[in-house]
């Protein structure tokens, strides 16, 4: 990778994807891609180029690949989980026309593509534990929908066209950077701002409902190396596991109280993120990344419980 896309720059992922590539390709130009009303602002658009890029507008996707030269797409476009299911026309519409438009860009182009998909692309059918590579998918929610078929149509144009495509499932994702954007797991960010801000935390999701969580510094990490990967190595593409811990409300809320031991919370369930996370596995069996791009997280429960405390008490002014 030299010159590089992302598409989403200032969504939760992309915001600190961009910032993390500029750091490590420092020689290429790592090009910020906005749509109209959600430019980059601070660091995010001072430390490199941007542009608008509607992923929805085939030309416009073009026509900054060819202004920057642009060899490899980090297509981070998409509605969240509990979002999708209020808007699935718009969720198709992003996920699924806006990938075609990449797509026929990087055939044309000769640009290789991530596209980010989720534990949601498995439904009630998959196993609940350890969920293998090619276990079952056949998600009940749009958003899940949108990631299967995204994973399918990545895979036919790189059999088809030779379109190097890579992918991975992410789990819920935990930032201290970017706030929740109505994502299933966001309680697990949620909780965390109650938390230094000395508040009783309501939690949505109920308890004893384990899914699969990730801190952000290791789903970056995990974007880039498979991007580095040595192709000849790589069985699958579309789209690799990958797991960190899998816990819930009341495990995180534990080892909150370690550090915050006055921390309280109650439960409001909320029925739709209740009804998709329980269709969600509990965790991922991640064998095949690790086989095949040695993936390995670097954060467990305890090293991202100080981190993001450290960084939002900081951030919010809470110490």
């Amino acid at each position: 990778m030299k010159n590089v896309l992302i598409i989403g720059s200032t969504g939760q992922i992309g915001s600190e994807l961009t910032m993390a590539l500029r750091s490590r390709y420092a020689g290429g130009q790592i090009v910020a891609g906005y749509i109209a009303g959600a430019e980059p602002k601070g660091e995010l658009a001072e430390s490199g180029p941007s542009a608008q890029v509607d992923i929805t507008d085939g030309r416009q996707v073009g026509e900054a690949v060819s202004r920057y030269g642009i060899d490899t797409i980090y297509n981070l476009a998409a509605l969240l989980s509990a979002v999708a299911e209020s808007r699935p026309q718009l969720a198709w519409k992003i996920g699924i026309g806006g990938l075609f438009n990449v797509l026929e860009v990087a055939r044309e182009k000769h640009c290789a593509v991530f596209t980010p998909s989720s534990i949601g692309a498995f439904g009630e059918d998959a196993p609940k534990y350890k969920t293998p590579q090619d276990a079952c998918r056949n998600p009940h929610t749009m958003y899940g929908v949108t990631k299967v078929t995204g994973e399918m149509l990545s895979d036919y144009y790189f059999r088809r066209y030779g379109v190097d495509t890579r992918s991975v499932r992410f789990p819920g994702l935990i930032s201290h950077v970017t706030p929740p954007g109505g994502g299933t797991t966001d309680y697990a960010v949620d909780i965390f701002y109650s938390a230094v801000r000395k508040e009783r935390f309501v939690c949505p999701i109920a308890a004893g409902t384990f899914m699969d969580i990730m801190y952000m510094p290791d789903g970056l990490h995990a974007a880039i190396r498979l991007m580095e990967a040595d192709p000849s190595r790589l069985k699958h593409r579309n789209a690799f596991n990958i797991t960190s811990m899998s816990l819930d409300p009341e495990a995180l809320a534990g080892q909150i109280r370690k550090y915050v031991p006055g921390f309280t919370m109650e439960y409001r369930v909320d029925p739709l993120r209740q009804a998709i996370a329980e269709s969600w596995p509990d965790m991922l069996d991640d064998a095949c990344a690790r086989e095949e791009w040695d993936w390995q997280p670097r954060y467990d429960l305890d090293a991202m419980t100080r981190d993001m405390l450290e960084k939002l008490s900081a951030k919010t002014g809470s110490r």
